[in-house]
């Protein structure tokens, strides 16, 4: 796999607005904390953006860290299962 743009999240914060716009671009949203996933199919559901802001800004406010974009699926968070699942 290409990666075609690599962003250093300690030089560059994802806010509110930047965040919001990655999830809008995407088919389908998967977020892990742990053993906890949260999946949102965007093409079928609408999710409020403060249900999408829930699961991908971490406490600091920006987009939490790591967040891969494959295809047209946005990962946030690292949970071992969703990456066994895609990768």
């Amino acid at each position: 796999m290409k990666v075609q743009e690599e962003v250093d999240a300690g030089r560059t914060r994802l806010g509110r607005k930047e965040a919001l716009a990655l999830a809008r671009g995407v088919d389908r949203v998967i977020a892990a904390r742990g053993a906890k996933v949260v999946a949102f199919d965007l093409r079928k559901d609408r999710p409020s953006d403060d249900d999408l802001l829930a699961v991908l800004l971490g406490p600091t406010g920006n987009l939490r860290a790591p967040t891969l974009l494959t295809g047209r699926t946005l990962v946030v968070g690292f949970g071992e299962s969703v990456y066994a699942e895609l990768f």
